[in-house]
């Protein structure tokens, strides 16, 4: 991966570009609807969010912080009548009154984020992504180096969990029983690695490996488990409860077993924008202790992920 090119304004830019827009301003539309947020630095000068000022020049600028995403984890993030809605934006909806910008998700492919974070297309991502000590350092799944890594903004703990068709018509319990089932899930994700996990054991006790299908989207996934394709697919938990409970009427998936590996999510950061973390985890620690952070939670049914306080790279 591209380390990330930084494109922040300079303080003086900022300040000349304000002192511009007051001048104009004497001649032009005054009100709020004569200008685009944030594209002179005046709306910025103006804010009186409570962390505002912890943001990077760049941002207080724009006023917004773009996010890459992959809206196929209902009820983490997902599209709802041509809209980004679940969690993650409720979430970032909560940080963002703290931080006095608005959070704009776009949607995209779950093993290209951290490219478009790195590459600056991203401010950052926020996707339902396993802090792993992997990606904190930039290597792949063989341990190979491939980019810079990213720092975590850790918002919430999920484990991995197996689902099959509703009535489980193969009887499988837990993820122990997938030896020589083929499983479906989605490339570059964390529960594709406890799959492969799974497999390796597998074959050290001397049974078949798992034989496992990986696709690009997690919708991809649930199709080959509900087509019979596959036995089981694997899942972060949330997401399969989502779906076992919503797919269908509740008639299609179910849930079995206990949560695997659990570890916390976070909001990924490029390594070289320290001043975004921190203001990020700011403002979560914030939203926790005024109660809207929870408030978004259990508006999903997601409240037991909530974290009791905000932290970095907590992931292993």
């Amino acid at each position: 991966m591209a380390s990330r090119i930084p494109t922040r304004r300079t303080l003086a830019a900022v300040l000349a570009a304000t002192t511009a827009s007051l001048l104009l301003g004497a001649c032009g539309d005054q009100t709020d609807a004569g200008r685009s947020p944030g594209a002179d630095g005046a709306g910025a000068a103006k804010n009186d969010a409570p962390l505002f000022t912890k943001l990077p020049a760049d941002i207080r600028a724009a006023g917004v912080i773009k996010v890459g995403t992959d809206a196929t984890y209902a009820p983490m993030e997902f599209t709802e009548n041509g809209k980004i809605v679940g969690v993650d934006p409720d979430v970032a909806e909560a940080l963002g009154k703290q931080l006095g910008v608005k959070f704009v998700f776009t949607n995209g492919t779950f093993d290209s984020l951290i490219t478009s974070l790195n590459s600056g297309r991203q401010d950052v991502v926020m996707s339902s992504m396993t802090d792993t000590m992997a990606r904190q350092e930039g290597l792949d799944d063989k341990g190979q180096k491939t980019g810079n890594g990213v720092d975590f903004v850790d918002y919430f703990v999920a484990g991995s969990v197996v689902y099959v068709q509703k009535g489980n018509p193969q009887q499988i319990r837990s993820i122990a029983d997938l030896c020589g089932k083929k499983t479906a899930v989605q490339r570059g994700t964390t529960f594709e690695e406890v799959a492969k996990n799974r497999s390796k054991e597998c074959e050290a006790a001397g049974k078949p490996a798992v034989p496992i299908e990986s696709f690009p989207t997690d919708a991809e996934a649930q199709t080959r488990v509900k087509a019979g394709g596959a036995v089981a697919g694997v899942n972060d938990y949330p997401v399969a409860a989502y779906l076992a409970l919503k797919a269908d009427g509740g008639n299609t998936f179910e849930v079995v077993g206990n949560q695997i590996e659990a570890g916390p999510f976070g909001i990924a950061v490029a390594k070289d924008n320290p001043e975004l973390r921190d203001a990020l985890k700011a403002a979560l620690a914030a939203s926790i202790a005024d109660g809207s952070y929870q408030k978004a939670l259990d508006k999903w049914g997601a409240g037991t992920g909530a974290i009791a306080s905000a932290s970095v790279n907590a992931g292993s």
